[in-house]
């Protein structure tokens, strides 16, 4: 039998008992390189002073010693029979993980289940911006590395091999609980482990749902009841911005203003301050404003299909004629299945709408205004309801469509204040094409974004889906009906994305729908926001007050920000508050298992 009759029995140094373990060494130095490849770009990129930490080395490679310990026990145990299955077996590990060096370098994640599901040709544009010399030059580093590897031939004993396979375990076991500890910007992350442990999360049972206990009401709030029923009549237009943070825009105080149409608007409207998203991703982000409710995690968008208590159906019992138009296209994630059953009469994407210009990901926002306002003339002055999803915002940044692109393109952010500036040239277009037509005066306006948009605020954070930092997930809301309100009305409670269908049936006169987790905001309710992303490890936040929580499950982990004095989210303040702390860890627990009960997870 190979290896000295069955090597897992042997329990000291047998006399002539040695074994090859070159695939295993072969293995440990190309996720080595993989891990030294992407710590080397992350500070090349201008970032990393967390990692000085003398920790972090243990922290950053114990998932990849696990992984080669495994291994290791699978080619001692398998023996020469299965060579060549151990040899593919380790070169798909090394492959994989050296492609996951340019992912985890913009994300500080390695691809996950649910970020494998979200690439497509929709996303054609952005995956070939990330084609660079340097990504490039570090997979061919991972691989020149593992091939030199294979020229080691190595024998030990069995009770050598049994003992690097016990201290490999150690290192991963010390590892995690120094990960815990330490900010190691998700670079610990190996690319196997994130892939499966993101799939088997999908696969185990969700939490058993129960009570969830109330939090103390808590925070400023305004009493805007004397808006209810104001807007009865009036038209009512969403316009769902794509990719917009509340902080690039001149409403919410930035210097430099992207969107100065925008800003008009909200001179004579509701301007929400502390407004969340309740997801940080289109999808799923959409429903929780069509159906007034939180998504839950670890679900996909054909969860999302039954029927709800939708504003479109609401709208439409109410007499109003609903429609949506989309930059982009519906196919993308399961978009379709969304919109589809929720009481729009028509729907429109990039597919139908044409346009003059178009990306992967869809077509020209002007394009998608002049179909909007021709369908207006088509009603017939019935009253309407008119969903507005523009897609300038989006990465890569290049909105299809011309006109002025004023702010200087030096980087990603320069080429985003470009995209918010068009997108907003094409919002300029929507309200003066109802205001030519005499519609403006009889239109209420709910202006909202999908979520944020991140450019390194905090390292290694980028784009929107993977954190719960206020660049992710804080949005514009501003709710404005001409006539309405004289002056901008900045309103203090914290809202959600889940509120948006609750508050615009209480503008509109309309009564509340009991299967709304979401409430009018023109109650005088501090309220809550509840917030949770699972493209990378799970991550549930809330916003209560001056409070933001975000709890960690995979290093079963609360960070508490004092956003009064701390509104960049530098400083946990976990320790200095450990019962607030821990009842927003369980609040957020117990909310997430109801979710998931609730969707039918």
């Amino acid at each position: 039998m190979d290896y000295c009759d069955g090597w897992l029995r042997v329990t000291g140094n047998r006399p002539g008992c040695e074994l090859p373990v070159s695939r295993a060494l072969t293995l440990a130095a190309g996720l080595v390189a993989c891990k030294l490849a992407l710590v080397a770009l992350r500070v090349a990129d201008g970032g990393g002073a967390s990692l000085a930490d003398p920790w972090s080395p243990i922290a950053l490679v114990h998932q990849d010693a696990l992984v080669v310990a495994a291994f290791a026990v699978a080619e001692l145990a398998l023996g020469r029979r299965f060579s060549r299955a151990l040899w593919a077996i380790a070169w798909l590990l090394i492959v994989y993980g050296a492609f996951n060096v340019a992912v985890a370098r913009v994300f500080s994640t390695p691809l996950t289940v649910s970020m494998i599901g979200a690439t497509g040709g929709a996303l054609r544009d952005s995956i070939a911006l990330h084609v660079t010399a340097s990504n490039l030059g570090a997979m061919l580093f991972v691989v020149l590395v593992a091939v030199a590897a294979t020229r080691i031939r190595r024998l030990v004993t069995a009770r050598q091999a049994l003992a690097a396979t016990a201290a490999l375990l150690g290192l991963g076991l010390v590892g995690a609980r120094a990960a815990a500890r330490v900010e190691t910007l998700g670079l610990h992350r190996n690319a196997a482990f994130a892939l499966g442990g993101t799939a088997l999360e999908r696969l185990v049972p969700a939490p058993r749902a129960g009570a969830v206990s109330a939090l103390p009401a808590e925070g400023p709030a305004l009493d805007l009841r004397q808006f209810a029923g104001a807007a009865k009549g009036r038209n009512v237009v969403w316009v769902i911005l794509e990719s917009t943070a509340a902080e690039y825009l001149g409403a919410y105080g930035a210097a430099v203003d992207p969107t100065p149409n925008l800003t008009r608007v909200s001179r004579d409207a509701l301007v929400f301050d502390a407004a969340y998203s309740a997801y940080p991703e289109s999808i799923k982000g959409l429903w929780s404003m069509l159906c007034g409710a939180s998504p839950a995690a670890q679900t996909a968008a054909k969860d999302y299909v039954a029927p709800c208590g939708s504003v479109a159906s609401a709208l439409g019992a109410a007499g109003y004629r609903s429609a949506f138009f989309h930059s982009g296209r519906f196919r993308y994630l399961g978009m379709q299945g969304i919109v589809d059953g929720r009481g729009f009469e028509v729907a429109h994407d990039a597919e139908t709408i044409g346009g003059e210009h178009a990306s992967s990901f869809g077509t020209d926002d002007a394009s998608t205004v002049r179909r909007l306002l021709r369908h207006v003339d088509e009603l017939g002055g019935a009253r309407f309801f008119a969903v507005y999803s523009p897609i300038a915002g989006h990465h890569p940044y290049r909105s299809p469509g011309v006109g002025p692109r004023p702010f200087p393109a030096q980087s990603e952010k320069g080429h985003y204040l470009n995209d918010l500036f068009a997108g907003d040239a094409a919002f300029g277009h929507l309200v003066e094409g109802l205001r030519a037509r005499g519609l403006h005066e009889r239109t209420l306006y709910v202006i909202v974004g999908d979520h944020g948009e991140a450019f390194g605020q905090h390292e290694g954070n980028f784009a929107h889906t993977l954190q719960l930092f206020d660049e992710n997930v804080r949005v514009p809301l501003i709710v404005s009906a001409p006539g309405l309100t004289v002056g901008r009305v900045r309103v203090p409670q914290t809202a959600s994305t889940i509120d948006l269908t609750p508050t615009t049936l209480a503008l509109l006169g309309l009564g509340h729908d009991p299967r709304h987790e979401g409430r009018s905001l023109l109650a005088p309710d501090p309220g809550v926001a509840r917030f949770f992303t699972d493209h990378g490890p799970l991550l549930l936040g809330l916003r209560q007050g001056r409070f933001k929580a975000v709890y960690s499950r995979e290093h079963d982990r609360t960070r508490l920000f004092d956003l009064a004095t701390d509104p960049g989210e530098e400083r946990d303040v976990a320790g200095a508050h450990p019962e607030r702390a821990e009842r927003y860890r369980a609040h957020l627990l117990e909310w997430a298992a109801s979710r998931q009960a609730a969707v039918g997870r």
